[in-house]
């Protein structure tokens, strides 16, 4: 009799291993993502110049991209910003980038190589317009730049292509009325320190690392520019409807701004890829943007404005299929 007890202890033990065995396979079959493979291989992603926002995002998102796929290669290229950025990813000389609204709306508008093929995977944060003047310059406003000599970014560059707009706004041609720089906001602080240039224009989030170093360094100041520029510029119609009025807090430049905030305006930026991308690559790499906001948020503060009930919005872009899946994967 023992011997049967002995059978029967020895049968349920059994089964009730089996039974715990197959709880735990379908647990790890519904957990588990099938048919999909962590994304490898190498990208190309172009940032921006190397003292610029663009750049240390792109580094922050090369770390947090190395941890959620750490079979995926990622290679940052140097850039003069959203220009360069937008024709890279056109023309297949990068794989993703982040690029300003204007400067993407233009390039579309111009159909220019590989335009049709753009496609947004997601919403980042604003850039702000800065123009630098040293305190005591006597320039108050953009139409004060007229005579002066005065950085506008390389040719290449997001930059550029706003202080052409702000400057046509404030009826001055940038070809003639100023002494247009071609320098970025690498050289910038240090002509406007030299008294080599009036004033400099530049384009980023907020704050922008070598803005806030020159602020701490030498004195200097933030020229307004008020709503009335920013409804000439939205006359000017194409690329300038991207534009907005927007506000640069009192605590951007502390240094500079000595607690008071500053009219300006404003263009959102957008990751950007093109339509052939692989689609579970992008899904994972949108996936990444949105969940790393708060680590990079805490060095580039810009960062922190990646919102994803605004996320979708990459106007005049459509959303690349593998962004659109992560987004329907997360929708309630």
């Amino acid at each position: 009799m023992f011997q049967a007890f002995h059978r029967i202890g020895r049968r349920r033990a059994l089964f009730g291993s089996t039974a715990v065995l197959a709880v735990a396979g379908l647990l790890l079959w519904w957990l588990l993502p099938l048919n999909e493979q962590s994304p490898s291989g190498t990208i190309t992603f172009s940032t921006g110049t190397p003292t610029g926002v663009y750049q240390m995002y792109g580094k922050l998102l090369q770390g947090a991209i190395a941890k959620d796929m750490p079979h995926l290669n990622v290679r940052l290229v140097n850039s003069d910003g959203s220009q360069q950025n937008v024709s890279r990813v056109a023309t297949g000389g990068a794989d993703f980038t982040i690029a300003a609204a204007d400067a993407v709306e233009t390039y579309i508008l111009q159909g220019k190589p590989g335009a049709k093929r753009l496609r947004g995977c997601s919403r980042l944060y604003d850039d702000y317009v800065h123009l630098v003047v040293p305190r005591s310059s006597p320039i108050r406003s953009v139409a004060d730049l007229k005579g002066r000599k005065v950085a506008v970014g390389p040719s290449g560059s997001g930059v550029r292509l706003i202080a052409n707009h702000v400057l046509e706004a404030a009826g001055l041609d940038p070809a003639k009325d100023i002494k247009p720089f071609k320098d970025g906001i690498a050289t910038m602080p240090s002509l406007l320190e030299q008294h080599r240039i009036d004033a400099f224009f530049w384009s980023g989030g907020l704050p922008t690392n070598a803005v806030q170093q020159l602020s701490r360094s030498y004195d200097i100041r933030l020229v307004p520019i008020g709503s009335d520029l920013v409804e000439k510029l939205h006359e000017q119609g194409g690329a300038s409807r991207y534009y907005r009025s927007a506000v640069m807090p009192a605590d951007a430049y502390p240094e500079a701004q000595r607690g008071s905030a500053v009219p300006t305006l404003a263009v959102a930026n957008f990751l950007i890829t093109r339509e052939d991308a692989d689609a579970n690559l992008t899904e994972e790499l949108t996936r990444t943007v949105i969940a790393s906001r708060d680590r990079i948020g805490a060095v580039v503060h810009a960062a922190q404005l990646v919102d994803l009930r605004t996320a979708i919005y990459t106007d005049p872009l459509p959303l690349h299929e593998g962004a659109r899946r992560y987004y329907r994967s997360i929708k309630p």
